[in-house]
């Protein structure tokens, strides 16, 4: 129930994704890189600044109940988005608050969301189930980009704003049908001191440490190649919008390839190493896709690239949730969320930048060298995640 309900909103929240992109590309006209990476950052810094609050109240609340006020909200931003564009008033300021809004409600529910997994599914089932929830999520990358170019053209954006507002009812519905509940501790301590609890729990585990540290360098380096892909089909390949979703959905069968590896694979002996494998061959293909002028190759380097990233993803969550005990996953888990996801935000307003003084395909190579050097460290030198 769980995954169609956040498969449908899932195919929703990448039609706004593809047609929100779009629409600051035309609010903004030559500052659209400066402005495409601080819609990013204003959508994720929410996350660096709540999550960890959200992980505790996850810990301390019925976490169903979280989960829903998170959707509520972005439901509530999405038509609202809706009714600016199709009343025609909307502003580049209204696209960043909405997107900050958004943001807000993710930093509370996405420590829920993650720590009901272990509630539904026996432990040794964890990597395939969040293997799992990256198909449907990296499956309606596919669906999503597809349905908003065909929404696009024959309706406009007001289409594919309503029709994500609409698809979190999906969700809503799965989630009240759970009965899964997390029950918390009757002595509650003060939030302060559970927070210094996870905070000092993760301090001690040097491969949770580790595992953090990887995920906020992989999404702060290869997530701004994503942000980048309405510049590389409209500047750099001239494609324009009809280019911009074949570029996402191929990105996104490639994840979903990415996601089907990894369920298939459920847990298995050195899932460290093959993590770390997988962002050095991650950070060589956005290399070869930044110097690449052939759309055809470009697009399958992006359906290579989508399927190591997911990878990559999924079994860094699943060691830590394998790792975290039920009692401080949400903490744990929203530590390791403050990582992942606070380095969209960084990554694509760093990146963003960068690429005003100079250019996406450069500020991509950079990256993806970099990428590939930190796996490599911690490939030859740590003992903590290739231990895994």
């Amino acid at each position: 129930m769980l995954w169609t309900g956040a498969f449908t909103s899932s195919i929703g929240t990448w039609m706004q994704k593809v047609a929100q992109n779009w629409l600051v590309l035309t609010l903004t006209g030559s500052a659209s890189a400066f402005y495409l990476g601080l819609d990013t950052f204003l959508g994720e810094v929410p996350i660096l600044l709540f999550t960890l609050i959200g992980g505790v109240v996850a810990d301390r609340r019925d976490r169903r109940q979280l989960l829903l006020m998170s959707q509520y909200v972005q439901m509530t931003a999405a038509f609202a988005l809706a009714a600016l564009v199709y009343f025609d008033v909307v502003e580049i300021w209204h696209v960043l608050t909405l997107s900050v809004l958004t943001g807000t409600a993710q930093a509370f529910g996405g420590p829920a969301y993650q720590s009901l997994f272990p509630s539904l599914v026996e432990k040794h089932d964890i990597p395939n189930a969040i293997a799992l929830n990256s198909i449907q999520f990296n499956l309606a990358r596919v669906i999503g980009p597809l349905i908003a170019g065909a929404a696009l053209a024959a309706f406009g954006m007001v289409a594919c704003f309503g029709l994500n507002g609409v698809s979190f009812l999906a969700v809503i519905v799965a989630i009240l049908s759970l009965h899964v509940r997390h029950i918390p501790p009757t002595a509650a301590t003060r939030m302060r001191e559970e927070l210094k609890g996870g905070l000092s729990y993760v301090k001690r585990q040097p491969a949770l440490i580790g595992l953090t540290v990887l995920a906020f360098a992989t999404t702060f380096l290869a997530n701004p190649l994503l942000t980048f892909l309405p510049l590389f089909a409209n500047d750099v390949f001239g494609g324009g919008v009809r280019q911009y979703t074949q570029l996402m959905a191929c990105a996104g069968t490639g994840a979903v390839t990415g996601a089907l590896v990894v369920a298939w694979l459920g847990k298995f002996r050195h899932m460290g190493r093959t993590v770390l494998t997988a962002q050095v061959a991650l950070g060589t293909l956005i290399i070869l896709f930044a110097l690449t002028r052939l759309v055809w190759l470009n697009m399958v380097l992006l359906y290579l690239g989508g399927a190591c990233m997911v990878m990559t993803f999924a079994m860094l969550s699943s060691l830590v949730q394998l790792i975290a005990p039920n009692e401080m996953r949400g903490r744990v888990m929203s530590i390791y969320m403050v990582a992942f996801r606070g380095g969209m935000p960084l990554g694509s307003l760093v990146a963003g930048y960068a690429a005003t003084l100079t250019s996406p395909p450069l500020v991509m190579t950079v990256n993806g060298v970099l990428l590939s050097l930190v796996a490599a460290w911690f490939l030859l030198n740590s003992e903590g995640v290739r231990g895994l």
